[in-house]
């Protein structure tokens, strides 16, 4: 499919299709590209004895997601223009369906951690298609990036929050298997979408084209990918190690998932705000200084009292997370054409989670090199420093379209 045809498709499918079915196709995605990676956490050392995991290939596994949306959001971009927006969506949550569903069954760590692979992979399209269909819904994109930010943040907190206790039910298999029935109802919605989308005739191409020079030409392009970079480490870290920091600490497994849930879902409030404050354009660099000094604040916090006051430091780390819906509402916010959106996307998220996958797997060398968390801690605080740095550039009033 050319690109103009996807251009006139997608704005032609979000022009037709009744408005409330677009929100539920953005709530339903948005819900199931989370889970697949944050449900792991809360039953890593059940699924790392069920499966005779070694440590090395664990501290893989908690690196896999960003690697995999690193890998697969560099190929969504191709992916869209060859399916469409819609139908490429599909495809990703199809992959989701087919990896979620069978990866708890299977007998050994490798197979486990290829059907992973598969599940991140899909879920790695939807990262970067859903903002560039989004800005092809005139009218209504605000209000669905909303929806769609908020939705990556509450699917991650049931993922976190619901594990262990299914788990302790039912054993981590049910309790990971589960999250694959919300991708294959995500998916059969956004099938029909997309087979709705072919049907239509395509509108005329926009009279104005959209900028072709190279993404990585424009400032604030680099800017939020420095940030998205180091706040996806941060939420893959917190995935990945969090549960298990709290864990060692003296939190029981159930107690220390509800924190890491409690933290994802603070950040829900970032979801839901984020777009309109951007829009505003007010206060986005105080804001910026805000949230790196909580984040520093948080992982101090875990480093001199992680029992005493918990779910404090799972709040403050979880303000400091309205990071990443500012980002994801950037994306849309700083771009004219959702040709440049798809490109701000597929350039801003794969790189983005290709350098935030080495977090969580040099937490697991230094944690095992020296045994507790202080050293890994430090260092997540100073973190602090170039996260503000970047998100000031970040915010800056600019338009990519305009940079490149």
């Amino acid at each position: 499919m050319s690109e103009e045809r996807v251009r006139g498709s997608a704005a032609e499918a979000a022009r037709t299709i009744a408005p409330l079915i677009l929100v539920a196709a953005a709530l339903l995605v948005s819900l199931n590209l989370r889970p697949g990676a944050s449900s792991v956490g809360p039953v890593l050392d059940e699924l790392r004895t069920g499966l005779s995991m070694p440590g090395g290939l664990a501290g893989a596994l908690t690196g896999l997601p960003g690697l995999c949306f690193g890998v697969g959001g560099a190929l969504a971009v191709r992916l869209g223009r060859r399916a469409g927006l819609s139908g490429g969506i599909t495809i990703g949550l199809l992959l989701a369906t087919a990896g979620l569903l069978a990866r708890p069954f299977v007998a050994g760590p490798s197979a486990f951690l290829a059907l992973s692979a598969v599940a991140l992979l899909g879920m790695a399209v939807g990262n970067i298609l859903v903002p560039a269909w989004i800005k092809t819904c005139r009218g209504i994109e605000v209000r669905l990036m909303t929806i769609y930010g908020s939705g990556l943040i509450v699917g991650g907190s049931l993922g976190s929050l619901l594990t262990a206790p299914i788990a302790a039910a039912s054993g981590w298999r049910w309790s990971l298997g589960l999250w694959g029935l919300g991708a294959a109802a995500a998916a059969a919605l956004w099938w029909w979408i997309a087979r709705t989308e072919r049907r239509r005739t395509p509108a005329s191409p926009p009279s104005q084209a959209a900028p072709s020079g190279r993404i990585a030409r424009s400032p604030t392009a680099i800017a939020m990918t420095a940030l998205f970079a180091l706040q996806s480490m941060h939420a893959y870290i917190q995935m990945g190690w969090l549960p298990q920091i709290y864990r060692d600490a003296g939190l029981s497994a159930s107690l220390a998932g509800a924190m890491q849930a409690l933290l994802a879902a603070v950040t829900i409030v970032g979801g839901l705000t984020m777009p309109t404050v951007i829009a505003c354009g007010r206060g986005l660099a105080p804001m910026m200084l805000g949230l790196g000094a909580l984040l520093a604040t948080g992982y101090g916090g875990l480093l001199l009292a992680p029992a005493a006051l918990p779910w404090l430091w799972a709040v403050l780390l979880g303000i400091s997370g309205f990071a990443f819906p500012l980002v994801i509402a950037l994306i849309t916010a700083r771009t004219r054409s959702h040709e440049v959106t798809a490109q701000l996307s597929g350039f801003v998220q794969p790189v983005g989670y290709l350098l935030a996958a080495l977090g969580p797997v040099l937490v697991g060398v230094i944690h095992a090199a020296t045994g507790g968390w202080e050293v890994v801690l430090w260092i997540l605080v100073a973190t602090a420093v170039p996260f503000t740095l970047a998100g000031l550039r970040a915010v800056r009033p600019a338009v990519v379209d305009d940079e490149i």
